[in-house]
């Protein structure tokens, strides 16, 4: 149950972003699925290091990310600029999550069959991920740098492309993102903005970082056994 606690609080995290998207607070709903993509990123490595694996938490994974890396960021796509082109906008958001699911269920009934060195085609949370950061730096980017990745990411989603596996490195999966998130964090903390994003994201952090130092000892103590 343990592993499955963490995909749930990555479901809560996609629906609690939905909401603060909808209530125009898109900082705290984007912050909120990178929040997702931490717990997303523990509850496999957890399942494997407990012992734990089952059918039903990959289920259970896949249905939570739909919501969390598909749902939430194309509300947040539609929330924060492609409302301005009315019904087309909303349902050209919605065309996330379709490519999305499609991508997860190809993925699940080829399991059994790929390799762990790479995936085949962008994973929804990397693309959902993207989003959510391209959102929390909206008045950085172009507008039309919005559009043109939320495109491309749909179509790489259900492409054929070999995109390198980071499941047998001693990091987090797609760490450069949440690597990234973290200096943001710290941006965030250094510029007092802080009371602006959900508390949420002071226990997340800090749970995270012990985590990745627990996985990283446990890795180097297998290697030296090894030796």
């Amino acid at each position: 149950m343990i592993p499955n606690i963490f995909t749930l609080g990555n479901l809560y995290c996609g629906f609690l972003s939905i909401g603060f998207a909808a209530s125009g607070e898109y900082n705290n709903a984007a912050i909120l699925i990178l929040i997702g993509m931490m717990l997303d990123s523990m509850d496999g490595r957890l399942a494997r290091m407990l012992k734990a694996e089952s059918d039903f938490g990959k289920e259970l994974d896949s249905l939570a990310d739909i919501v969390t890396f598909g749902v939430a960021p194309s509300f947040l796509v539609y929330y924060t600029y492609f409302y301005q082109f009315g019904f087309l906008g909303f349902a050209v958001a919605g065309l996330f999550p379709l490519f999305g699911a499609y991508r997860l269920a190809r993925f699940n009934i080829n399991a059994s069959k790929t390799t762990k060195s790479y995936f085949s085609g962008v994973p929804i949370t990397a693309a959902g991920g993207i989003l959510a950061i391209l959102t929390l730096f909206g008045g950085t980017f172009p507008e039309i740098i919005t559009t043109v990745v939320f495109t491309a990411l749909c179509f790489l989603m259900v492409s054929r492309l070999r995109i390198p596996s980071l499941k047998e490195v001693p990091l987090p999966k797609y760490g450069t993102i949440v690597t990234i998130f973290l200096g943001c964090l710290l941006y965030v903390i250094y510029i007092g903005a802080y009371a602006q994003f959900p508390y949420l994201i002071y226990i997340a952090t800090p749970l995270y970082i012990a985590f990745l130092a627990y996985r990283f000892v446990n890795w180097k103590n297998n290697k030296k056994n090894a030796e």
